[in-house]
């Protein structure tokens, strides 16, 4: 269990893969597991929709990430 009350998920990729898709995360001003969480939801819904099917609710939460400072400024 983490610390915010979701399950922690465990899944396997190779160390270069998880390198380089968490400086694509950081660029985006993201984090790989808000990365993640928004693409299952999006799945999810997708298919839920194409069944015909209510999807489940997601916890709505805020996260506000503050770009570093432009050093030149």
């Amino acid at each position: 269990m983490t610390t915010r009350g979701t399950p922690g998920r465990m899944i396997r990729i190779d160390d270069e893969m998880w390198e380089l898709y968490g400086q694509l995360c950081a660029e985006e001003g993201t984090t790989r597991t808000d990365e993640l969480r928004r693409h299952v939801h999006s799945r999810v819904t997708a298919y839920c929709k194409a069944k015909g099917i209510q999807p489940p609710t997601p916890k709505r939460r805020v996260v506000v990430r503050r770009k570093p400072a432009d050093p030149e400024s």
